[in-house]
């Protein structure tokens, strides 16, 4: 008889569960991958689409090519999530599982922060990147902001990524002098974790005339008079804002019982939440990493494992570590690097890799080699 596995949410931790489960026990898998999306993209390829580097076509992976023994993919939306039975209800059908994996990501509030909709943008969804790639033309003098408007956020080192690149964008179009840059961010430092990574940045900040402004977010935008307004209540005048937007867990979770403070908590060992044979993996946890792809990734090997091992009438030796590394694109076409360990010891440290062309290639692999892994191209 195969294990039967439904597996929620087809981004990064779900692609590879999935991967694993189909290359580790493929004869003896029914696993049924869920997605409301017909195609995955990498996050980083946002900020491709938003400066006009990529179009957004070239961006996705259509999960129709992904062929692996055991595992079939649904596009559909899900409706109901039942912990207890392990019964998932999608817009088309119903799925009973013997193990039930929720990779659903984060999703955005746009409401959430007054006037974000009608005088701001953000770049976090593909949509968003794809509608800034028409106004940033548009954008000719003036100050722009980057603003951050709650925490946690997806891919820490973002919005500095952001800033930067709309640096070199301006500059290459020869109006940067008739322009501001700042980023308002909730942090003391641009990457807490890696003091060095935080000092290359604020350095990159200081050589290209961008206000760095700490520990402050933006809970409003105020249209008629083109202000953001900052959680301490002043007001920075904005011709262009570019918003990171309150991140929530999906709606579908909000009745399910598995929510604890908006996130699922799970044990940081196996990624197993309360409820027998149900993980979770990535952006949807509180487990205490960055909402990052990598870290979904990570997290994906370690539950894997734990299904495995319980299958096989054993035990998984390895917890979760909570390591990661996470590129950094600083303009002037080179990208840096941040290696993060949050577990091992009494605080989250990083360690730091310079800027250089050499990682540009090492980021280019580490996307290429998991298209191949995960969708044989």
């Amino acid at each position: 008889m195969k294990l039967r596995v439904v597996v929620l949410g087809a981004g990064f931790g779900g692609l590879e569960l999935s991967t694993i489960l189909s290359e580790m026990i493929g004869d003896r898998l029914d696993l049924t991958l869920i997605d409301k999306n017909d195609s995955f993209y990498f996050g980083f390829s946002k900020l491709d689409v938003m400066f006009g580097r990529k179009p957004a076509d070239a961006v996705h992976l259509a999960y129709s090519k992904m062929v692996k023994p055991g595992v079939k993919f649904r596009q559909e939306t899900i409706t109901v999530i039942d912990p207890v039975t392990r019964v998932v209800t999608t817009d088309k059908g119903t799925y009973e599982a013997d193990v039930l994996v929720i990779a659903l990501g984060a999703d955005y509030d746009l409401a959430f922060t007054p006037g974000l909709s009608e005088a701001g943008n953000e770049f976090y969804s593909l949509q968003g990147a794809e509608r800034l790639r028409e106004v940033l033309p548009t954008f000719l003098k003036g100050h722009a902001i980057v603003g951050v408007t709650s925490a946690p956020f997806k891919c820490p080192p973002a919005p500095s990524e952001a800033a930067l690149l709309l640096h070199d964008y301006l500059t290459e179009r020869g109006i940067r002098d008739a322009c501001e840059i700042s980023i308002v961010m909730p942090f003391g430092l641009p990457i807490p974790p890696s003091p060095d990574t935080s000092k290359a940045l604020l350095t990159a900040f200081a050589e290209r005339n961008i206000k760095f402004i700490p520990q402050r977010m933006v809970t409003a935008l105020d249209p008629s008079h083109k202000l953001a307004i900052l959680d301490d209540g002043t007001g920075m005048p904005f011709d262009l804002f570019l918003g990171i937007p309150k991140h929530r867990a999906p709606e579908v979770l909000a009745g399910s019982g598995l929510l604890i403070n908006g996130w699922i908590p799970v044990d940081r060992k196996n990624l197993k939440t309360q409820f027998p044979d149900v993980y979770a993996i990535g952006d949807v946890t509180s487990v205490g990493t960055p909402k990052a792809g990598v870290f979904a990734e990570g997290a994906a090997r370690i539950a894997a494992a734990s299904i495995i091992a319980e299958l096989e009438g054993g035990s998984a030796s390895s917890p979760y570590t909570g390591t990661g590394s996470c590129y950094v694109e600083f303009g002037h076409d080179l990208v840096g690097r941040v290696d993060v360990d949050f577990f091992s010891g009494p605080k989250p440290t990083g360690s730091f890799l310079e800027p250089s062309e050499e990682l540009v290639r090492d980021k280019q692999y580490f996307g290429s080699s998991r298209a191949a892994r995960w969708f044989g191209l």
